[in-house]
């Protein structure tokens, strides 16, 4: 089978090479997956400059996240088994895991569905406590987590304030259904924002960036408002000063999605549920902003590395086309 592979630690173009090889064969409690599509994530960027929490052995195949095809024809959702990750004809993930793709999306929607969704499910609802009518604001509304969080928090009865970066990301956050864009290149976003909340803030702030992002977010959120920390896409993790949200009381949340999978997956089950009932009715579907075959791979990562991708990208092996 082909499968992208990274032998030396460094930048996705220069390191992720496609090899052929054999697949791969299932431990105890695994399963062999045909991989249909395999979305893009960060953290495969992140895996291959050896940056990630989760450090693989050398050589292993990126691609954390996949709707593939079971050996009796099931469609399915999975995070595969590192090493033997998503970039590949093949892959292998937990049999235990597995959860049915959603008959209303098809497998590159199915394939940005899994993280970048129950992340903003479990940010916005499990650790926020978002509630209708509340201010949600979303940094980098138009990425793949931020849009799923925009999304989401429209289904919930949110007024949604995205922020962005750049006027061809702001049109992609309109479309979305943000109430407010603030494009960070062009406005003041602590003023903007706060002149369209009336001087109150946001109730919740979905942060994946970090750096400068959660140093605005401090000044945004409202009174027993909640700024949730999904993310440093910046590169800056930030050091809040606590005597600051005492001052101000409001919280400051972690969500480390993948501990769920550990400690209750049973809620990830439930949450899959929820999201799978909203993809049904049309309230959210992955915004998938380019399908590349499997030999564009390593430049698709490396865009999103780079923060100059909008959406989801997701690769689509030839197997599967």
């Amino acid at each position: 089978m082909q499968a992208w592979q990274v032998h030396e630690n460094g930048e996705p173009s220069e390191v992720m090479r496609l090899t052929e090889t054999g697949r791969p064969v299932p431990g105890d409690g695994q399963v062999l997956l045909r991989v249909r599509a395999a979305n893009v994530n960060f953290p495969d960027a992140l895996l291959c400059r050896g940056q990630y929490q989760v450090r693989p052995p050398l050589p292993f195949t990126p691609g954390v996240e996949i709707c593939g095809e079971t050996e009796d024809g099931r469609r399915v959702l999975a995070t595969p088994a590192l090493p033997y990750g998503g970039f590949a004809e093949y892959a292998l993930a937990d049999a235990a895991a597995l959860l049915p793709a959603p008959e209303a999306l098809d497998d590159a929607e199915a394939a940005a569905l899994h993280i970048g969704y129950q992340t903003g499910w479990f940010g916005l609802h499990r650790r926020a406590r978002l509630e209708a009518g509340e201010t949600l604001l979303v940094h980098a509304a138009a990425g793949g987590v931020g849009s799923a969080a925009v999304q989401l928090g429209k289904a919930a009865g949110a007024t949604v304030i995205g922020v962005v970066g750049g006027a061809e990301k702001a049109a992609v956050a309109r479309e979305l259904g943000c109430d407010l864009v603030v494009d960070r290149r062009a406005e003041d976003v602590i003023a903007t924002v706060k002149a369209a909340t009336g001087g109150r803030g946001a109730d919740v702030i979905y942060d994946p960036v970090g750096g400068e992002a959660y140093a605005q977010s401090a000044k945004l959120v409202a009174f027993e408002g909640r700024i949730v920390v999904v993310g440093f896409a910046s590169g800056t993790i930030p050091t809040p000063a606590l005597n600051h949200a005492l001052v101000k009381n409001y919280s400051v949340l972690g969500l480390h999605w993948g501990l769920y999978n550990t400690k209750n997956p049973k809620l990830v089950r439930y949450c899959h549920e929820q999201l799978t009932e909203l993809a049904a009715r049309g309230a959210i579907k992955p915004l998938v902003s380019e399908r590349v075959p499997l030999g564009g791979a390593a430049a698709g990562v490396q865009k999103v590395a780079d923060g100059r991708s909008t959406g989801r990208i997701v690769v689509t092996t030839e197997v599967a086309a």
